[in-house]
């Protein structure tokens, strides 16, 4: 009897997934390297207020530079799950990788090199945006093509608790560097450190001539041939696909929006704290909130409980009970209270990974890379510009994971929807 086309593909895909050693070396590859991503992506938020003082910037001004980050963001999300589903995340990844840490170490250099700082500083971030925006589509393609579905929730939130040690890492080091070289010496440590690892990941993990073979394919813009087409059409009729895309764009709001702006809420609010306790504390803890989140989903999944109950309750997690704490940062006058509901708040987040952002991968793995890339971002930083009170921020970070949250348990499933016969619900 022959095989059905679909177990054909089932087949295929399990014979390009990594063995357990080679997943373990790609999973603390990855975590570096989301860690870096982060370093170089945060480094703008540490150093933003003595930045202003050097250029004489307002908080209008700089917050023209804090979000132009997320402007050329959103612009290439789209196009770095295409390009992970095509010619292989992990090339993507290197190769823009490089390109970012090049640009974050000339970026003192572009602000020096004329009067208009403004101007070229909001260029070095909408490139650096551009650049990172293929990241986390290309990543999600990766995972969800060499990675066994029973160990992807786990595997993912190791490799997304890269994005909160890379704050830590900046946070703490970045305000050690800020205080004792200035804030150029925070560019040049995150960037630098990007370097290295890329030259890590070429010379150890990647074929010349896969990479050189990519290379060519982005020059002449030649599509690789597929072995299946991917029903675009059928994707975007189904309500739980449109439920992930809310929910993912819900949650990159809510994040970022706090990313962005916490360092500047507590020098503003609480002008004699230490910089290093709230640049610090709220990501040492998502840490391990982000690794438990992933042995907690794997865990339950494998004691039988259905998938969409469990990525749910991660997003009960993530999205509910993170906002609630969001909301008590908005109405609180202490400092200790402000940096414990910072860091639950965060840290809650991080549940995220396991919830919405493998639930992408639950519903077209031959395609997870171009769904997670529809979300933008680039609403964070227009969100705090447009707005005159702390407090009404953190009340809007919270409606935004309310809608998300609410969207999701109504409309969201984990059956796959990329496959032209039905299949069970999981």
């Amino acid at each position: 009897m022959q095989p059905s086309p679909d177990e054909t593909r089932r087949d295929a895909a399990e014979d390009t997934q990594w063995s357990r050693p080679e997943c373990q070396v790609w999973t603390g590859t990855l975590l570096l390297g989301t860690c870096l991503l982060y370093c170089a992506r945060v480094s703008m938020p540490v150093c933003a207020a003595s930045m202003s003082q050097d250029f004489g910037w307002n908080k209008k001004e700089a917050g023209v530079v804090l979000s132009s980050f997320f402007w050329g963001y959103c612009l290439t999300q789209v196009v770095g799950g295409h390009l992970g589903d095509r010619i292989g995340g992990e090339k993507v990844i290197l190769l823009s990788a490089s390109a970012w840490g090049f640009i974050t170490v000339a970026t003192p250099l572009l602000a020096h090199l004329g009067s208009a700082h403004l101007a070229f500083m909001t260029f070095s971030r909408i490139l650096t945006g551009l650049l990172q925006g293929v990241y986390f589509p290309a990543l999600t393609s990766l995972l969800s093509q060499k990675v066994r579905e029973s160990e992807r929730a786990f595997t993912y939130s190791t490799v997304g608790a890269g994005s909160q040690f890379g704050t830590l890492v900046t946070g703490a080091v970045g305000s050690l560097l800020l205080d004792w070289y200035g804030w150029p010496s925070v560019f040049y440590f995150s960037g630098g450190l990007t370097l290295l690892w890329v030259g890590y990941v070429y010379r150890c993990l990647l074929s010349e001539r896969d990479l050189i073979l990519a290379l060519g394919i982005l020059a002449q813009g030649l599509p690789v041939s597929r072995h299946t087409k991917v029903p675009w059409r059928q994707l975007f009729r189904k309500p739980s696909v449109w439920a992930a895309i809310v929910s993912q764009l819900s949650a990159a709001c809510s994040f970022f929006i706090l990313l962005s702006w916490l360092p500047t809420f507590f020098k503003e609010t609480f002008p004699s704290s230490k910089g290093w306790v709230f640049n610090v504390v709220p990501w040492l803890v998502a840490i391990p909130a982000s690794l438990l989140s992933g042995l907690l989903s794997d865990h339950l999944i494998n004691q039988g409980y259905r998938t969409i109950t469990v990525r749910k309750f991660m997003q009960v997690m993530g999205l509910g009970l993170s906002s609630v704490f969001a909301l008590c940062l908005g109405h609180t006058s202490s400092f200790c209270n402000s940096v414990v509901f910072a860091s639950a708040s965060i840290g809650l987040q991080t549940f995220n990974h396991s919830g919405i952002s493998v639930n992408i991968q639950d519903l077209a793995p031959s395609c997870a890379g171009f769904l997670f890339g529809v979300v933008g971002v680039c609403l964070g930083g227009y969100l705090i510009e447009t707005t005159g009170s702390w407090t009404s921020v953190f009340n809007l970070v919270a409606a935004i994971s309310s809608l998300g949250l609410c969207t999701f348990l109504v409309f969201g499933k984990a059956q796959r929807v990329d496959l032209s016969p039905a299949h069970e619900d999981l």
